[in-house]
C-alpha cells in the first residue's frame, strides 16, 4: 500500500475483496496507454539523437516489506516521501525541457484541478530560466494529443486563482495548442508539435 506524504494510508475504496485476498483495482491503468506512447516517443527520440527525455521518477520511501520467500521481497506498504513536480524532463536542441502528461476523459475541456499549485510553480520557474515547459493533454474519448504551451496554459490558471472558470474549454486548447500527429515512428511526435509552436510564437 502506497500512502500520501503525510503519513495517511491511501482510501481503501479502491480495494476489492475476492475471497480471503484483496487486490487494488488498478484505475491508474487507464492513462498507462497514453504514458507507453510518449515513453515510445521518447525512445525513438533517443534512439535518433532528437533528443534526451525520460521520466522523472517518483521518490518513494519504503515502510515496510514482507518476505514471503527468502528469495522474494515484496513491498507492502510506502509512501511519496516528496510532492512530485513534473512528468518528464531532459534536453532537446540545448534546452532543458520539462513537461507534465495529463489525460482526461471530458469531451468538452480539461478541469485545472487535475494540476497542483506546486507544479505550476516548478513550471513558472522552468520557464523564468530560459527553459521550455509545456503539458500534453490527451482527452481519451476523442483521440486527441494537443501540446499546450506553458505561457498560455498560465493565463487559464492565472484566470482560475482570480475565481474565474476552472478548466480550459476543448476550445481554448485548441486555438492555443497544438494538435500532436499519431504516428509509428515516432507514436507521439510531440516535437514535431512543439516545432510548430516556436513558430507561430515567432511570427
Amino acid at each position: 500500500m502506497v500512502n500520501y506524504p503525510n503519513g495517511k494510508k491511501h482510501p481503501s475504496k479502491d480495494l476489492v475483496t475476492t475471497g480471503r485476498e484483496k487486490r487494488k483495482i488498478n484505475y491508474g491503468r487507464r492513462g498507462m496507454v497514453f504514458e507507453e506512447a510518449i515513453d515510445a516517443s521518447n525512445q525513438y527520440y533517443l534512439t535518433e539523437h532528437l533528443a534526451v527525455i525520460h521520466k522523472r521518477p517518483t521518490p518513494v520511501q519504503i515502510v515496510k516489506v514482507d518476505y514471503p520467500k527468502r528469495s522474494k521481497a515484496v513491498i507492502t506498504e510506502a509512501y511519496f516521501k516528496t510532492p512530485s513536480t513534473t512528468d518528464y524532463n531532459g534536453i532537446y536542441k540545448g534546452k532543458y525541457l520539462d513537461f507534465e502528461a495529463k489525460e482526461t476523459q471530458n469531451k468538452t475541456s480539461f478541469p485545472l484541478v487535475n494540476i497542483h499549485a506546486h507544479q505550476v510553480e516548478h513550471m513558472r520557474a522552468v520557464i523564468e530560466q530560459g527553459g521550455i515547459c509545456f503539458l500534453l493533454i490527451h482527452f481519451a474519448v476523442l483521440n486527441e494529443v494537443y501540446l499546450l504551451p506553458f505561457v498560455p496554459f498560465y493565463h487559464y490558471w492565472q484566470r482560475m486563482m482570480a475565481g474565474g472558470r476552472k478548466s480550459m474549454t476543448l476550445t481554448e486548447i485548441r486555438n492555443d495548442g497544438i494538435l500532436v500527429p499519431n504516428g509509428f515512428r515516432p507514436r507521439l511526435d510531440y516535437l514535431a508539435a512543439l516545432s510548430l509552436s516556436d513558430e507561430s510564437e515567432e511570427k
